[in-house]
């Protein structure tokens, strides 16, 4: 069945406004017609089952027959605190990191981290981008919410924002015990909110290493290879999303 997403204000007791260019599409690209049936998501963990009321140019009435939490999503949350990466490789981890189940993604602004986003309204087009990208990803993989793309934060910030986050994780270079970080994985349990702290390239300076563990973060190893900074957090992720799925 066709899904497509919609803001809650056009959701109402019986029947959902459908707007904008999901109106071509049903019409002219799927060539859907009154009487058909479809799934709609407000984007914040509840779909609609229902049929297509009547349609008009710019506008698409469909009404409700059934209403459920959405499926696909982790009973859990996941937050992916990301050192800011250079040229382009936000994008791929803001995607995938969708994909993969995450709930919110901060970017941080940590001492290696070579881009600078001094200039407010530079912060601005970039975090608006990659809220695009979250909700393109979000949608393509059937996600029942949105993800929030934050702005910027200095990692003193992101440590104070995920201090009552249930686990908190850093994969650090010097932590080697494979067992230990099968061990914290395995604790995840579900409905657990859990932190992950990535460095960019050049990974975090020792300080902001110590200023983590002060925090409550937990060290972790993910193998013997050193890993980018756009492959670090998508394999932990994918290690949580597991644990979750499993949970």
């Amino acid at each position: 069945m066709y899904r497509f997403y919609v803001d809650q204000d056009q959701i109402g007791e019986e029947f959902i406004t459908i707007k904008g260019i999901d109106v071509n599409h049903i019409k002219n690209v799927l060539r859907m017609r009154t009487g058909e049936k479809l799934i709609i998501c407000n984007g914040q963990g509840k779909d609609f089952y229902c049929i297509i009321d009547s349609e008009s140019k710019d506008e698409i009435i469909v009404s409700i027959e059934e209403v459920c939490n959405t499926d696909t999503e982790l009973d859990g949350k996941i937050y992916l605190f990301q050192g800011l990466p250079k040229k382009d490789k936000m994008e791929l981890i803001i995607q995938k990191a969708v994909e993969l189940g995450v709930f919110e993604i901060i970017p941080v602004m940590t001492q290696r981290t070579v881009v600078k986003l001094e200039d407010k309204k530079k912060e601005d087009k970039k975090v608006e981008r990659w809220q695009l990208i979250a909700t393109s990803a979000a949608k393509q993989s059937n996600r029942g919410i949105i993800p929030t793309v934050s702005g910027t934060m200095s990692f003193k910030e992101s440590l104070d924002y995920a201090k009552n986050m249930d686990i908190k994780i850093i994969p650090y270079e010097n932590a080697d015990d494979i067992n230990e970080t099968k061990e914290i994985i395995q604790s995840i349990k579900s409905g657990q909110s859990v932190g992950i702290f990535i460095g960019p390239e050049g990974g975090f300076e020792e300080k902001e290493i110590g200023q983590a563990l002060e925090a409550g973060v937990l060290p972790i190893t993910l193998g013997r290879r050193i890993l980018r900074t756009e492959t670090a957090g998508l394999t932990i992720l994918s290690m949580i999303m597991l644990q979750m799925e499993l949970g």
